[in-house]
């Protein structure tokens, strides 16, 4: 079967022909209909994850926003059949740890991050494995396309548990989203569609204006102003919002996203940081502990929470197709994810041809 592989860090993914996967006892073989590229994939790409142990090897397949249909059936699987139309988190837990237990599988103890490590190839490919099966691969409603679905797959996820559950927001809620690639366009749809009021912060003027039509009732652009944390407060009446997420993972928009919080606001981290951090950006420390600030990572989603997401997209409430920049073939997936340097994807980039 054909693949992008990852030759070397920072440099273009090779289209190879690779072994069709086997799978094991617990596992399914699923070929891929559709699957999104991600900044995540970038970040691996590039090698910036060193620090937490994970730095793909030469053969690497990347991938982990699929959906597609169940090929093969290992010996020990028991819920799922050939031909299910099917997609799967892209922490795949192992179903057995008290996170998994608990329903936070998101955090799984010997949870494997699909497509950046050797024990998970991803879905840059015409199929790919699911480890513990039965636990982690959710059938997909007859209504929800594989298309939409990859959209969904990481950036639209990790912003609805960011935006529902990790920050709670309620109707009427002032919700700040710095940057605006696919996590905080994600958000910023949620936020609206939740009753929420979104502001979207980021430096180009198209992200901005794809926000706007996701329902941000004000944009800003960092790139002409020196005050960002200021100017968000002036779209809320001189106050600080409820809620701000930083949805890139950089020191400027981190420091910004707390600084344009009113008292006893919520600050959500979902966007991850570049290799030079080594995993750390500085905080004001002094005005959180004053002002009673929180500070909430968000990773995924929980396993349970598919069966809401898949109500409120049947309902129209959500809808991750809007998120979509682009569909592409696997050809053109090198040459997309390496854009990504430059921020030059709008949207999410998803994958329809392999």
């Amino acid at each position: 079967m054909r693949a992008a592989v990852l030759e070397e860090h920072g440099e273009p993914l090779a289209i190879r022909d690779v072994d069709y996967p086997e799978p094991g006892p617990d596992q399914v073989v699923v070929e891929t209909e559709a699957c999104g590229i991600c900044r995540s994939d970038w970040h691996a790409w590039k090698g910036d994850w060193e620090w937490m142990g994970i730095s793909p090897e030469p053969g690497q397949i990347f991938g982990h926003e699929p959906a597609g249909v169940v090929s093969e059936v290992g010996d020990d699987v028991e819920t799922l059949s050939e031909g299910d139309r099917v997609t799967v988190p892209f922490h795949l837990g192992d179903g057995t740890c008290p996170y998994c237990q608990n329903g936070q599988a998101n955090v799984c103890d010997t949870g494997m991050p699909l497509g950046f490590i050797d024990g998970a190839p991803g879905a840059y490919a015409e199929a790919f494995p699911v480890r513990e099966a039965d636990f982690n691969a959710t059938k997909l409603p007859d209504g929800v396309e594989y298309e939409e679905m990859a959209a969904l797959g990481c950036r639209f996820m990790t912003a609805y548990h960011g935006i529902a559950d990790r920050a709670n927001i309620r109707p009427g809620d002032v919700v700040a989203v710095h940057g605006c690639g696919g996590v905080g366009l994600s958000a910023i749809h949620i936020a609206n569609a939740l009753g929420a009021i979104p502001i979207a912060v980021d430096v180009q003027e198209e992200k901005l204006d794809r926000a706007e039509n996701l329902g941000a009732a004000a944009t800003i652009n960092g790139a002409k102003i020196d005050d960002v944390p200021g100017e968000v407060q002036a779209a809320n009446d001189g106050r600080g919002v409820d809620v701000a997420v930083d949805a890139l993972g950089i020191q400027e928009t981190c420091h910004n996203s707390v600084m344009s919080l009113g008292k006893t606001g919520t600050h959500v981290q979902i966007g991850l940081t570049e290799g030079d951090t080594g995993g750390e950006l500085s905080l004001p420390v002094d005005m959180m502990t004053l002002q009673e600030l929180d500070f909430h990572g968000s990773y995924g989603m929980p396993l349970n929470r598919y069966d809401e997401l898949f109500r409120l997209i049947e309902r129209g409430t959500l809808d991750p197709q809007k998120i979509i920049g682009q569909t592409l073939s696997l050809e053109e997936a090198p040459e997309t994810l390496a854009s990504m340097d430059d921020y030059e994807t709008v949207g999410i980039p998803v994958i329809t041809e392999f």
